[in-house]
């Protein structure tokens, strides 16, 4: 009798675990598949700031992307993406130094990268934007 107890309580006790982990990992899988859809858009927003690229309309869709990022990006995101708003902010009306300009939007990028993968051996100057000049045809 003690035996079948035992295994009773052993048998709700472990269906428990492997619902509550595989319902953790589902979970912890859609907050990094929404994370990866967020993180992409707000990386092709940043093409507003940078190079050849710079316009006003996909700045401001950057910002309107930024303002929701607020509800899914690690604290390292808001941090490097406020550093950027700051240095946009104090060169208004002039381009900011160039090397400023990379090292925050590549900050930007490499904080993305360390909420979705945990770690990387990267630094901010392995991601570049590359410019692509329109065909004169």
């Amino acid at each position: 009798m003690n035996e079948l107890l035992i295994s009773l309580v052993a048998g709700v006790v472990g269906s428990y675990l492997t619902y509550y982990f595989t319902n953790k990992s589902k979970r912890n899988d859609a907050i990094i598949k929404y994370k990866e859809e967020k993180y992409s858009k707000l990386l092709l927003k940043l093409q507003g700031f940078v190079g050849v690229t710079t316009n006003g309309k996909t700045k401001r869709e950057f910002f309107e992307e930024q303002y929701q990022s607020w509800l899914y990006c690690s604290d390292e995101v808001v941090h490097a993406m406020n550093h950027m708003v700051n240095l946009v902010i104090e060169n208004h009306d002039k381009a900011p130094n160039p090397e400023e300009g990379r090292k925050a939007v590549g900050n930007i990028v490499l904080a993305m990268r360390k909420d979705l993968l945990g770690k990387t051996s990267l630094d901010y100057k392995a991601f570049r934007y590359t410019d692509v000049l329109p065909d004169n045809h």
